[in-house]
């Protein structure tokens, strides 16, 4: 059928998927951000950020075993809620978040790039969103193994800039009591912290492909989510610990500067890593996205034209193309900080939809392959809500 996704991805690269779309998107590019804007705190930022994550992960496992589609949150809110309109703005929502942050690492691969190797700055985001969007092409399978590779790199990688955090002499602010936390500061970087735990989101479109996706989605889902917050919060506490403030946040690459403060050696080499990270996060957001508007064509007419997989790639290529295409364009225009900014702000608008979908879906239909407690999409809800509230008020303070 001309329209059916091939089932090819197990646990392990679906893991990898999650993994490396999370990591790939925020430590490389957004620990800076996230330091200059709460200094010392910069971990707590994570961390919180982190358990405002875990509810909507775990209403998002659910859901996915209950409605294993492309285009998850769009199914989830047809199902749960029963409004078209509502279904249609979240999947919107959903793209042009993925489509940002894509953006946003590819602009903060780049710079890592252009670091390393004297290319335009323009002609190298052209030059990758077009390689990037060839390979989303060619296949999934093909696309999460590359990806799957590339995470491996880029975990290697913060295991050594964490090791060499620790290693470094503490910066003169390290001591103890440490000062005051600046919340609006903590505030603001929870937002971008917020974005480094994206790929849940991102995990649950890939469910037409995925082998037994009832179990699988929620393993990995789960386990994804588990192993980035423990990396997050080793290399947040190593990169504050290393480098002052003010340095980090000014920084295009700040876990190249954790390095050389702790081994006093050039980081060319971990600059190079961070444009696999980078590569991963942005192929990542290219697959999703592109898997979202495969999805949308299901429930809009207008939208059928994407409803379509490749005949020889199994992949859904028309709606792939647009989405690379988009990608470099926003990249070309906008800088990382507002990039991951506005995404975040998108996305808990969508998690907290989504959460009220899973309220609605296990009143109609109690049971599912794999259940959580009914107050966890209200305690995700309630997470969204106030984790956008403190978002605009560190932005306004």
């Amino acid at each position: 059928m001309a329209g059916a996704l091939k089932r090819r991805l197990g646990l392990g690269l679906l893991i990898a998927y999650g993994v490396g779309v999370m990591v790939g998107a925020g430590i490389y590019v957004l620990t800076g951000a996230a330091a200059g804007a709460a200094g010392l705190w910069a971990p707590l930022a994570f961390l919180l950020a982190g358990l405002v994550a875990v509810p909507s992960a775990l209403s998002f496992s659910e859901l996915a075993s209950r409605i294993p589609e492309a285009a998850g949150d769009s199914s989830y809110v047809e199902v749960g809620l029963g409004q078209h309109w509502l279904a249609m703005l979240v999947g919107a929502i959903n793209v042009i978040a993925g489509t940002v942050a894509a953006a946003a690492v590819l602009r903060g691969g780049v710079g890592y790039l252009t670091a390393i190797v004297p290319l335009s700055f323009d002609w190298a985001v052209v030059g990758l969103g077009v390689a990037l969007t060839g390979i989303a092409i060619v296949g999934v399978l093909e696309s999460l193994t590359f990806a799957a590779v590339l995470t491996v790199i880029e975990v290697a990688g913060l295991l050594l800039v964490i090791g060499a955090g620790f290693n470094a002499e503490p910066v003169a602010a390290w001591r103890l009591p440490l000062p005051d936390p600046d919340w609006a500061g903590v505030a603001a970087a929870t937002t971008f912290a917020f974005f480094a735990f994206i790929g849940f989101d991102d995990l649950v479109n890939m469910a037409e492909e995925a082998r037994a996706p009832e179990r699988n989605m929620p393993r990995a889902i789960l386990w994804s989510l588990a192993i980035t917050a423990s990396l997050y919060a080793l290399v947040s506490l190593a990169a504050v610990r290393a480098v002052p403030q003010e340095v980090l946040g000014a920084s295009d690459r700040p876990l190249a500067l954790v390095w050389e403060a702790g081994t006093g050696t050039s980081a060319t080499f971990l600059s190079a890593i961070a444009v696999a990270a980078a590569l991963n996060g942005i192929l990542a957001q290219i697959v999703m996205a592109a898997r979202v508007l495969y999805g949308l064509g299901k429930w809009s007419p207008a939208l059928m034209t994407f409803r379509r997989a490749h005949p020889t790639f199994g992949t859904p290529a028309r709606a792939t193309l647009v989405v690379g295409a988009a990608v470099i364009v926003a990249a070309l225009l906008l800088p990382v900080a507002v990039l991951a900014e506005v995404t975040t702000l998108a996305l808990l608008v969508v998690f907290t939809i989504v959460n009220a979908a899973l309220i609605g879906a296990k009143r109609k239909r109690p049971g599912a392959p794999f259940r959580v407690a009914a107050f966890v999409p209200w305690l995700g809800m309630a997470g969204c809500i106030l984790t956008f509230g403190a978002a605009i008020w560190g932005r306004l303070g």
